[in-house]
């Protein structure tokens, strides 16, 4: 049985989140949509673009609430996230990954003509060849961001000179335009001092520079600057050269980003939005729980997720294996069926755990959302 036909008897009805089955994926949609909100004046108050990156949610509902409150348009890792929410209605969307291999590409030139903006990276001369020819005989000219590699050798063409090569290739073809640049700075995102990551951007900004200076120089002023991120925003703007933002994580916050000063003020900006909610399923030894959420219910690589409710916040927490994981609370006497609330070590695999969003306000659920791009890694 899915999570809706389990659950969807609960809705609006009074304090129905204790009744959830769980491990379940907990969204709080009065502190999503102030995050979404927050965001969203933060753009509008500093005069850059917004284009939220969807891999963290992979949520039509969200996107959409994200397109309402100003953003352009959305970001997708991959070309199947795209595909999943192309087909329920979002319609200006940049893939942020090289789309290279034939059968991508076919699909990538089905969905151009299906939506109103796509856009897509590149980072290598044979790619943008092959995606010249496969446009040839398309409506309109397919949009290129020349992705260009801040120093984490993931993708990204390697030099300045590198990027002009690859831009003039692109504005020679008559079926691509040369749309602008994406620089994401992912290994600076976590830095976890406000004054260290400014120092580590401001780097790494500097270098952007060389590159949009040589562009300007030989004619292809780039349109558009795209990166930067839910922990570098703010230093994003305050610099002045990226013009949209690719922020994620924000809607929901996780631990990762919890961990650091995201203002420079000690005051986080956004607020926790996603949780797991667990019980207890074994409690025979004093001050020690078995909950029924492991490995197949978190993410592992973002370290152990902090206790939000039903237990001492001072929790030491184990995993113990794909269904279970232990808390441990010196004192504290736990009792079988106690509901006990998780935030997420890292938001975006632990969403892609997961059929749908538990959409509650307050100790209610209010609706089901479905992880729209749920596994579409291809």
């Amino acid at each position: 049985m899915s999570d809706i036909e389990l659950h969807r008897p609960l809705i609006n009805q009074q304090g129905s989140r204790a009744a959830l089955n769980t491990p379940a994926l907990v969204l709080d949609r009065d502190a999503l949509e102030r995050n979404i909100a927050a965001m969203a004046a933060f753009a509008r108050a500093n005069n850059i673009g917004l284009r939220p990156h969807a891999k963290t949610h992979k949520s039509v509902h969200v996107a959409r609430l994200q397109m309402a409150a100003g953003a352009r348009g959305v970001c997708c890792a991959k070309l199947g996230e795209a595909e999943a929410l192309a087909g329920q209605g979002i319609n200006a969307i940049l893939i942020t990954s090289p789309v290279v291999t034939p059968q991508a590409i076919a699909r990538l030139m089905a969905l151009h003509e299906r939506i109103g903006e796509l856009m897509v990276v590149a980072d290598h001369p044979s790619n943008v060849d092959a995606l010249a020819a496969a446009t040839r005989d398309a409506s309109r000219p397919l949009p290129i961001i020349v992705d260009i590699d801040p120093g984490i050798r993931r993708t990204g063409v390697a030099s300045p000179e590198a990027a002009l090569d690859l831009a003039q290739r692109i504005s020679a073809a008559p079926s691509l335009r040369f749309a602008g640049v994406q620089f994401y700075c992912g290994a600076q995102q976590h830095i976890e001092s406000f004054a260290d990551r400014r120092a580590a951007i401001e780097d790494r900004t500097a270098y952007l520079r060389s590159v949009i200076d040589l562009l300007a120089a030989n004619g292809l002023v780039p349109e558009i600057i795209t990166g930067g991120g839910t922990g570098t925003h703010r230093i994003d703007a305050g610099l002045g050269v990226i013009n949209e933002l690719q922020v994620g994580s924000y809607v929901f916050m996780d631990k990762q980003y919890l961990d650091c000063d995201l203002s420079g003020e000690a005051i986080p900006p956004f607020e926790t939005a996603l949780y797991i909610d667990a019980h207890v399923i074994s409690a025979n030894a004093p001050s020690m729980a078995t909950i029924d959420a492991g490995f197949k219910a978190l993410s592992t690589d973002g370290g152990n997720p902090a206790i939000a409710a039903g237990a001492p916040a001072t929790s030491a927490f184990f995993f113990m294996g794909d269904e279970h994981a232990a808390l441990i609370a010196p004192g504290h006497e736990f009792k079988l069926g106690d509901s006990v609330t998780l935030t997420a070590p890292h938001c975006d695999p632990t969403v892609n755990l997961y059929d749908a969003y538990h959409v509650v306000r307050g100790d209610t659920l209010i609706d089901i959302w479905p992880v729209t791009a749920r596994g579409r890694s291809r």
